[in-house]
Order: C-alpha cells, then sequence, then structure tokens
C-alpha cells in the first residue's frame, strides 16, 4: 500500500506527476490551477530532477509539450478554461504528430474570462476536439481527489500506448478541495526511449520525423485513416464507467466528476424517499461508454443528467439511448454548484410530476 495522506486535489495532481516519472512540466498560473506549478516548482526538481519551467503563455507552454514529447520525454503541463482555448491549436498538431502527454483542465465557470468558480462547461471542447482537424484526445474524468492521483498514472499509460495526448478533465472544486489520498510510489525516470523519438540519428538508421504537416491529400488521408483507426480502438478496449444500484432501478442519475457526486447524494435521498434510483457515472468522457446507457434504456421509466453547465454530456447520452426512455437535464451555470436536495425537487417535478 502506498503513502496515506489529506491532499489539496492540485498539490495531490502535482505529486502524482512528480512519482510517476515525469520528466517535464511546461505551464502558466491561472486560478484555479495555479497550485500546480507552485508545488511543482519547491518540490520537483530536488527530488527527481524534473524540469519545470513557467512559459510566457499558454501557447508557449504547449508547444514546449511539443517539442519534448517529440524527443520522448514523458511530460505534462496543466491550465484552466481560457489557457486550454489556447493550447487548442498546439493540443491539434500533437494529436496530428501522435506524440504522448498529459493535459490537465481545472476547469472554471465561462464563457470568456468568466470566473475562477468550478464548472463543467468545457465538455464538449475536451471530447468533440476543441481545435481543427479530425482528432481525439483521451479525456478522463475524476470524481475524487484520490482519482486525480490515479488518473495521471492512467493518463501516461494511456497517452504512450496509443502516442496520444490525454487529458484529465476536472474542475475547480476538485482542484482545492482537500480528501485523503493513498499515493504510489515513487517511480523512477525513464532512461531509455521509443524508436520514433527524435533524440538524433545513428548513421545507420533513417531520419526521425515527427510532424503533422503532410501536404499532398493522398498521404492526408491516409494519416487520418490511420488516427480513425486508432480511435476505435480506444472505443472499444478503453471504456471506463461506474453504477451504482442499476440492477432494480426504475430512473437512472447520472453526471460526470463533480456532477457525479452531487448524484451519488442525490441517489441516496431519492432511495430513502422509496424511489428506486440508480447511476452512472462515466469515467471515460471520450471514449464515452454509450453502451451502458443503450443497455439499460429499455429497463427504465427515464435518465436525469446532472452537470455544472448548460446541458452537455446530455447530448451523448440522448445519442446513447436513441429515444427509448425520456432524458431531462438539471445544472447550474457559472460556478454555482447544485445542491442534491434541488436535484431530487427538479427529479420529482419532471418524472413524478411534483409529487
Amino acid at each position: 500500500m502506498g503513502e496515506l495522506k489529506l491532499m489539496k486535489g492540485n498539490e495531490a495532481l502535482a505529486e502524482a506527476m512528480i512519482r510517476v516519472g515525469c520528466d517535464g512540466y511546461f505551464g502558466y498560473p491561472i486560478t484555479p490551477q495555479s497550485e500546480v506549478i507552485e508545488y511543482l516548482s519547491r518540490e520537483a526538481t530536488p527530488r527527481t530532477g524534473m524540469v519545470i519551467l513557467q512559459a510566457e503563455s499558454e501557447v508557449a507552454s504547449i508547444n514546449m509539450i511539443y517539442g519534448a514529447a517529440g524527443a520522448g520525454r514523458r511530460v505534462a503541463t496543466t491550465s484552466s478554461s481560457p489557457g486550454i482555448s489556447l493550447m487548442q491549436e498546439g493540443l491539434s498538431y500533437i494529436a496530428g504528430a501522435e506524440l504522448p502527454c498529459l493535459v490537465v483542465n481545472v476547469v472554471r465557470g465561462g464563457p470568456g474570462l468568466g470566473t475562477i468558480q468550478p464548472s463543467q462547461s468545457d465538455y464538449f471542447q475536451a471530447t468533440k476536439g476543441g481545435g481543427h482537424g479530425d482528432y481525439h484526445l483521451i479525456v478522463l474524468a475524476p470524481y475524487n481527489v484520490q482519482e486525480m492521483v490515479d488518473f495521471v498514472k492512467l493518463g501516461f499509460e494511456l497517452a504512450e500506448k496509443y502516442r496520444n495526448p490525454v487529458m484529465i478533465l476536472a474542475d475547480g472544486a476538485m482542484g482545492q478541495m482537500m480528501e485523503k489520498v493513498v499515493l504510489f510510489d515513487q517511480q523512477p525516470r525513464k532512461t531509455e526511449f521509443p524508436e520514433w523519438a527524435t533524440t538524433g540519428k545513428p548513421k545507420d538508421k533513417p531520419h526521425r520525423v515527427v510532424t503533422s504537416l503532410f501536404i499532398e491529400p493522398e498521404v492526408m488521408e491516409q494519416v487520418n485513416l490511420r488516427l480513425q483507426a486508432k480511435y476505435r480502438e480506444i472505443e472499444q478496449k478503453e471504456v471506463m464507467f461506474q453504477t451504482i444500484d442499476t440492477e432494480d432501478a426504475d430512473y437512472i442519475f447520472t453526471g460526470f466528476g463533480l456532477g457525479a457526486r452531487i448524484a451519488m447524494k442525490a441517489m441516496e435521498i431519492a432511495r430513502s424517499k422509496g424511489i428506486k434510483v440508480g447511476l452512472i457515472r462515466p469515467i471515460t468522457v471520450y471514449p464515452f461508454p454509450y453502451s451502458i446507457y443503450k443497455e439499460i434504456a429499455p429497463k427504465i421509466k427515464g435518465i436525469l443528467d446532472i452537470e455544472l453547465n448548460a446541458g452537455q454530456m446530455i447530448e451523448d447520452v440522448r445519442l446513447a439511448v436513441e429515444g427509448k426512455v425520456p432524458v431531462e437535464f438539471f445544472g447550474r451555470m457559472g460556478g454555482m454548484i447544485p445542491d442534491p436536495e434541488s436535484v431530487v425537487e427538479h427529479f420529482e417535478k419532471v418524472f413524478l410530476g411534483g409529487k
């Protein structure tokens, strides 16, 4: 068993980056995730030799990630919503060049500069490809601080397995809350690098080129076909979700991240009132667990989707159930967090006629 500590989400995330043997972090401070670079600046280099650099902007930091990942290094960056928007061109380049890296979005309310309060309004950006071109990030949605830690390790494993950027989609509350976590043991930094890495050309081997530029349309189409085949493989093999009390459920609450935490408590309240409610929590929001919703749809009377936005994941839930069951929405925006009691009240209103 690893080390047990009480930690703030952002600092636990940073500690996990150190322990996973990360080679470098390039980022720019923005609330509510600035503790990440502060913690790393204090702790990382003396312990492992990890390179920590505050770039002049998020545009610079994502391009530093591109370069270091191209050299086969295990690298990460973190930001919050406006900063992630600035990274979108770079993320598209990284996906097109098929490079592994970890990106963390500790989401704040928007649009625009918005607020520093927690939100889930970047779901579309994260899961539908926020930059240009046909590409996907693998997107993990933690619902507690322990998963913030665990998903750093998992994120790098998936990134390197598929040569694809991975995003941890958290939120301001997850970054700021303190919980007990079990930290995994320190892993050594890698000393061997993949054969595609641009670490210098031996005399007896061909040039190593990392690029997302393919001028000839026939070549660009083949690159896209290869990428799409990879995404189909990810969709087949890497879907993760959690279900609670779905076996006898008449209704389902669903949400990701902080929305799922609220939904869990709301489910308990509903059960205490004799209403059979279960929960589905997507852990990967790309790939999205369409099959579990499709499977359960004929067996239930309705689904209530709970998010901290205007309704984004609900589109995937509705696609999944194929019109076989009503799907309703309850959410708050701009940094407001719904309480479980209001979720149950809304559920009773839309599904039980206010009874």
